[in-house]
């Protein structure tokens, strides 16, 4: 209930003081081919079902239906307004009104695409007993997902090998820690991640140390070194195919 809470008071004066802010971007985007601003991505809930996600349209009309579901920085169905919108995250804010409205919390595992939910180990499958939230370990690690998948031939193979091994991982952590402490550390390590990536970074290092993580997962949720291609929680083998 106390974590329920904290979602509606944040979401709700966050959509409010960060109103002046999106309107501009909204017009902006209709502006450019006078399509809906906003994009209803359908998303796994939780426990079952789907919900539509609002995000500010930062891609070409129905770019869904080219069948990709990564997106690397140099994808060309990304708009020339959506490539500030992304690079400063802005297509996040409006995934507020789903957390008001109950579909997402604050903290809690990135919503999944059905395509990539299909794909979850049984241990994976863990992450939709929560609702789906905005920021988490994942996103603060991530948070360059398109600069990794840039120039990769099949994005979605290469994020299934090493993007989802460390982050279907990180996001496990955070549910079985979970507390309205670490959901209120999360958003300030987010919040800090835009002032220094690099001092964000630590900050999860060190909840990590102190969870007595194993040192392999630690090294990479540091970023200091290139991402190993691995198997997901649960599997044995590293992914070989984007999608099955």
């Amino acid at each position: 209930m106390l974590k329920r809470m904290l979602d509606i008071v944040i979401s709700f004066f966050g959509l409010l003081v960060l109103s002046p802010v999106l309107l501009p971007i909204i017009i902006l985007i209709w502006m450019q081919d006078y399509h809906s601003p906003f994009y209803l991505a359908p998303r796994m809930a939780r426990g079952s079902g789907t919900f539509r996600m609002v995000k500010l349209r930062s891609m070409v009309a129905n770019a869904d239906k080219t069948g990709v579901n990564s997106t690397s920085n140099d994808d060309r169905r990304i708009t020339p307004v959506g490539k500030y919108i992304r690079k400063f995250k802005l297509d996040e804010l409006m995934q507020l009104w789903n957390v008001l409205l109950g579909d997402m919390s604050l903290v809690g595992p990135r919503p999944q695409v059905a395509a990539g939910a299909a794909l979850y180990t049984e241990e994976e499958k863990k992450l939709l007993t929560v609702r789906p939230g905005i920021t988490d370990f994942a996103s603060i690690v991530f948070s360059d997902e398109g600069d990794i998948l840039e120039g990769a031939e099949d994005p979605d193979l290469l994020y299934n090998q090493i993007i989802r091994p460390w982050k279907s991982r990180l996001a496990l952590l955070c549910i079985q820690h979970q507390s309205v402490v670490l959901d209120l550390r999360i958003i300030w390590l987010t919040a800090l991640a835009i002032l220094s990536r690099e001092s964000a970074l630590q900050g999860v290092n060190k909840i990590l140390l102190a969870w007595g993580v194993d040192d392999l997962l630690v090294r990479m949720a540091a970023r200091q070194e290139p991402l190993l291609a691995y198997p997901p929680p649960g599997g044995s083998t590293v992914v070989t195919a984007g999608h099955q």
